[in-house]
C-alpha cells in the first residue's frame, strides 16, 4: 500500500514539475513546458520604431498577426501552429532591444523558430 502511495506522489510531482506555467514576453502566463529556453535576445543601433516596423513586416511575412500592442511593443503571432511573441523595448536612445519567444501549441519551447525569426527581423532592417 505505502509502495502504490509513493510511486503515485512520485507520478504527480513529475506531472506537476513538467506541466506548469510559463510567462510571455508580453506580461501574460499560459500553460506549458517550463524550464526550456524559448527566447532569443538581440540588440541593435536603430532606434524602436524602425525594429518594430522590421518585426511587424517579419510575422506577417511569415504568419498571421494576431496582435500589435503599441504601448508596450509587443507583436503576437501564429506561424504554423505556434504562437511567437516579439518585444522591442529601448535601452538607450540609440540602443534597441529585441526578444523573440515562441511556443507550441502543447506548450513545449521551439528555440528554433524563435532564433529564425530574430534572423529574420534582422535583415529585414534598412541598411
Amino acid at each position: 500500500m505505502k509502495t502504490k502511495f509513493l510511486a503515485f506522489l512520485a507520478a504527480a510531482s513529475l506531472a506537476v514539475l513538467i506541466a506548469g506555467c510559463v510567462s510571455t514576453v508580453d506580461g501574460r502566463t499560459r500553460g506549458g513546458v517550463p524550464f526550456a529556453k524559448d527566447r532569443i535576445e538581440s540588440r541593435y543601433e536603430r532606434p524602436l520604431e524602425q525594429i518594430f516596423t522590421a518585426a511587424r513586416e517579419t510575422l506577417k511575412f511569415n504568419g498571421t498577426l494576431t496582435g500589435e500592442n503599441v504601448v508596450t511593443h509587443v507583436l503576437d503571432a501564429k506561424i504554423d501552429t505556434r504562437t511567437v511573441w516579439v518585444k522591442v523595448e529601448e535601452v538607450e536612445p540609440k540602443i534597441t532591444r529585441v526578444i523573440t519567444q515562441a511556443r507550441t501549441k502543447g506548450g513545449a519551447a521551439d528555440i528554433a523558430l524563435a532564433a529564425e525569426i530574430d534572423k529574420q527581423i534582422a535583415l529585414r532592417l534598412p541598411r
